[in-house]
């Protein structure tokens, strides 16, 4: 059976990872469009961007992501760009939905509260309904991130009551502590979980990367890559990885297993570009 073609979805930078920990994290916005520009030459569908202040701390401010967005679509005019919603550091929802107002394609939408290793990630019912009524008021897509089944349960009932509509995206993110594990029991209930005709991508957290994507692309899902999700190119952390060096491992994973990357033309023609993209061109 032919499998889909394969979503890259990059995710650079995240709001985690900082210098200290490696000089190949992407901070400062040129630094960003720099390293996002490259990806899209070795080939991605959607990039999922962080903006940072100059001393690597997360940042919400408007003007910041614009100068983001600007440089990304001058550079990659026809890439995906998703834009972060992350309550982690900013949980006020002026501050988690101004980017929104950017009109990005996508931004992400967490579907429950959970813990990492060290901290909370809080989203409360009423804070994903909001954000999700707002993204449909400017066209924009959820990105819905799940990490674990209660989270897909909880799309599928937000679709039901008709805050979420089609097309649907999810990122399923495993290895973290606290939520799914990338074992094939646990990564199957949430493929399972989905709605008829989603598209989705696995996201495999720190040692977990390689193995989800590698599943991901076995199974005829998407992948999630980047420096993000994990910053060490091998298990026995011996070697930094670059965001460069992580896509061109999936693209040779892509081609042992023969399946094409899929192109952000081809995604954003799935209904996945902003709802007003065409009204800007």
């Amino acid at each position: 059976m032919t499998k889909p073609d394969l979503i890259i979805n990059f995710t650079p930078n995240g709001m985690v990872p900082t210098k200290r920990m490696s000089p190949h994290v992407p901070v400062s916005a040129a630094e960003i469009i720099e390293q996002v520009h490259e990806a899209h030459e070795i080939g991605i569908t959607i990039a999922h961007l962080h903006a940072r202040h100059a001393d690597g701390s997360p940042a919400h401010e408007k003007n910041i992501s614009a100068r983001i967005f600007d440089g990304i679509r001058k550079h990659c005019p026809g890439l995906v760009v998703c834009a972060s919603t992350s309550g982690r550091a900013f949980p006020e929802f002026e501050k988690r939905s101004a980017v929104l107002e950017l009109e990005p394609d996508m931004a992400s939408l967490t579907l429950s509260s959970l813990n990492f290793a060290g901290e909370a990630s809080v989203n409360a019912p009423e804070m994903v309904r909001r954000l999700a009524e707002k993204m449909a008021r400017f066209g924009v897509t959820p990105e819905l991130e799940c990490f674990d089944a209660g989270m897909v349960n909880y799309a599928n009932y937000l679709i039901g009551k008709g805050v979420l509509k089609p097309p649907f995206y999810f990122n399923l993110l495993v290895g973290n502590i606290a939520t799914a594990q990338d074992d094939l029991l646990q990564i199957g209930l949430l493929i399972k979980a989905l709605p008829r005709g989603a598209r989705w991508s696995l996201a495999g957290l720190g040692d977990s990367q390689l193995h989800a994507n590698t599943l991901a692309i076995l199974e005829g899902g998407g992948v999630r890559v980047g420096l993000e999700d994990n910053l060490w190119q091998d298990a026995r952390r011996t070697q930094l990885a670059t965001n460069a060096s992580l896509l061109k491992r999936i693209h040779e994973l892509a081609a042992i297993f023969e399946r094409k990357v899929m192109t952000p033309a081809a995604f954003g023609k799935l209904g996945f570009y902003n709802k007003r993209r065409t009204k800007r061109a």
